[in-house]
């Protein structure tokens, strides 16, 4: 098993397209600040340096590293330097935390091809993987158990089009 980490904004919004695609685990937390054990409403204030990621745990026989960017890319606005959708602030920022080099590697590409097919500047950070928090329970598999509240939270976000 190997996992990725992937900053795309709204932490609820991103987990269940990843399970369709064969992905054992999406878990929701916080990454890449320097804040120990952070709170939920710590990052969404900003006060921690973290943005909200998810924790994918994957088997790559059953599905590449490759695959789970083309996901991300599908379900993120990659031009947007301010959040996502209607999440503004930098915990909602996009970033993807590689674990190696070869990660960075085809994430780099990706990311180029987006820009040069699109002729836009992407705002997707590059950066090394330095910490994961678990989100408190609530946030695990909010699709889940609030599926009202989840698809709501889609279409006024403006995910659901």
């Amino acid at each position: 098993m190997k996992e990725a980490y992937f900053a795309g904004g709204c932490f609820w919004c991103v987990t269940p397209i990843y399970k369709m695609y064969g992905v054992d685990k999406v878990i929701c937390g916080y990454a890449g600040g320097d804040e120990e054990n952070p709170t939920y409403e710590q990052v969404k204030h900003q006060e921690t340096g973290h943005r909200e990621t998810i924790k994918l745990v994957y088997d790559p026989e059953k599905v590449s590293y490759d695959k789970l960017l083309d996901i991300y890319f599908a379900n993120v606005d990659p031009f947007d330097a301010e959040g996502q959708f209607i999440d503004k602030g930098f915990s909602y920022t996009l970033a993807i935390f590689y674990g190696d080099e070869e990660e960075k590697a085809i994430a780099k590409s990706k990311l180029d091809k987006i820009a040069a097919d699109s002729g836009k500047e992407t705002f997707v950070e590059l950066l090394p993987y330095k910490n994961f928090y678990e989100a408190e329970e609530y946030h695990q598999d909010y699709y889940l158990k609030n599926p009202e509240a989840f698809e709501k939270e889609l279409i006024e976000s403006g995910r659901k089009k």
